[in-house]
Formats: C-alpha cells, sequence, structure tokens
C-alpha cells in the first residue's frame, strides 16, 4: 500500500477477513497469478495448528482453492491484481519485493 501511496497509485482494498473472496474469485486470482500458486497460502503458525501439509498445495491450485476458501486467514497478502496479471507482494523491508512491486504497479 505503501508503495501504491507513494507512486500515486490508485488501489482498491479488499478487507479479505471481512469479506473473504469467494471461489470464483480465487480461481480468477489463481489464473493470473505469476508466482507459484502454492505461495498463495501462508505457511504460519495457524497453518501448523490446522495440521496442514505445504506439499499439498505445490502446484495444485484446486487445492490452493479449496484451503482458502476454507480458510481465508490463510491467503498470502498483499495480492496485486491488474489486467490479466497478479503477483503476491512481500514486505517492503525487502528491497527486491519492492522494486517488484513498483514494476508491476507501473505495469512492466
Amino acid at each position: 500500500m505503501a508503495v501504491a501511496t507513494e507512486m500515486g497509485v490508485e488501489v482498491d482494498i479488499v478487507p479479505y477477513l471481512k469479506e473473504p473472496p469467494d471461489e470464483a474469485t480465487l480461481r480468477e486470482i489463481v489464473s493470473k497469478l505469476e508466482d507459484p500458486v502454492e505461495n498463495l497460502v501462508r505457511k504460519d503458525a495457524h497453518f501448523t495448528k490446522l495440521g496442514l501439509d505445504e506439499n499439498a498445495y505445490v502446484d495444485d491450485p484446486d487445492a490452493v482453492v479449496e484451503v482458502l476458501v476454507e480458510h481465508p486467514r490463510l491467503m498470502q497478502r498483499p495480492v496485486l491484481v491488474r489486467d490479466d496479471k497478479a503477483i503476491i507482494g512481500r514486505p517492503l523491508g525487502d528491497r527486491k519485493a519492492r522494486e517488484r512491486v513498483v514494476e508491476f504497479l507501473e505495469g512492466r
């Protein structure tokens, strides 16, 4: 968000916990995603608590959509979508990620 603000790019923010994306929206995101589909699933403490297996989502869009419909909290964020492309943004402290987000927002 900070990068978009600095660049003067208008963005729509979706409060994914209050308004979780439905299956159709998730499938659209997955179809546009430039990152490995399994990266859309956060492998955090909640993931571990649920007893999920990281390998179950590798290169499996259906499994990713299914788990995110059931557990929207596991969606990696932020997800940036523009036209026919989508990427997973990373923390701004990571310069490489910041550059990637800038390039994406510039349409490159």
